[in-house]
């Protein structure tokens, strides 16, 4: 099956062309509305990273008075590893530290045979899933969480509250927003591509996930597709909202992660947005 989805993708990207023009199709395409996402393309592992505790010792904080229910903290003295599991057009999320993952996105239906092989390269597996949050309701980024939410029964599952009533689920997702933490990660709202879209920082790391409220073209933020937007003006808002937080990485739906130095691009991308 895997053989099969790698010719799908080579076949797709073929048809696109090569180069620049690809990757810009291929952002074009963005994120397509609950219940019309576009077909699933190869996927696998495409690029990891480390990012070691910040500061003395390197000791996050525990989770504040704003944790919502079932969210835990991974305790102190352990770094983030990340791990992005390439779906072709778009990207899901693992994040990892003292065991645990935590999973940011699902992709489109049929999507969690790859998220667990991801997990398996990091010598995990569901039974180490304890979290699985959702950007945003859009079919190519909640189109598994059923399949993984059944296959990770352990795992409590977060979307922020404008969206929950357009994502089936098999049991409740706990909505976030700003001033909750996840695993020690920081929910920040997001709306704008959808009412709901909230990202997610690790501030120690600093590493920020924002699904669809930016994407990356040639190795820098863009805004998110007009065409699968709900509000422009309002994901500009969130844009600039982002462009206040500092975080060194970038990971985003669409486009490749930026390692280095991307709050400052994603802060001039605010204010010329």
């Amino acid at each position: 099956m895997l053989e099969q989805r790698q010719l799908d993708r080579r076949t797709f990207l073929a048809g696109l062309g090569h180069g620049a023009f690809a990757i810009a199709i291929v952002s074009i395409a963005g994120c397509a509305p609950s219940g019309t996402p576009p077909p699933p393309s190869q996927a696998g592992s495409a690029g990891t990273g480390t990012s070691p505790p910040a500061g003395p010792g390197g000791t996050p904080s525990g989770a504040p008075a704003g944790t919502p229910p079932g969210a835990s903290s991974p305790g102190s003295g352990q770094g983030l590893q990340w791990e992005r599991v390439n779906l072709g057009f778009v990207s899901a999320y693992l994040l990892v530290r003292g065991g645990e993952a935590a999973i940011v996105d699902t992709g489109v239906s049929g999507s969690e045979d790859d998220i667990a092989a991801a997990l398996t390269a990091l010598s995990l597996g569901w039974a180490d899933v304890g979290h699985v949050i959702l950007t945003h309701h859009h079919g190519d980024h909640a189109g598994s969480i059923a399949a993984i939410l059944g296959a990770a029964p352990g795992a409590a599952a977060y979307a922020g509250a404008e969206d929950i009533a357009s994502i089936a689920v098999p049991r409740p997702l706990t909505a976030v927003g700003d001033g909750d933490t996840v695993f020690d990660l920081q929910v920040v709202t997001t709306p704008g591509h959808t009412a709901g879209s909230i990202s997610v920082l690790d501030p120690v790391a600093g590493v920020l996930v924002v699904g669809d409220a930016m994407g990356t073209s040639g190795g820098r933020p863009t805004l998110p597709g007009a065409q699968f937007t709900q509000d422009m003006d309002v994901a500009k808002q969130s844009v600039v909202k982002l462009g206040g937080l500092t975080y060194e990485t970038l990971l985003v739906g669409h486009g490749d992660p930026i390692e280095s130095g991307a709050a400052a691009l994603g802060a001039d991308l605010g204010a010329t947005g």
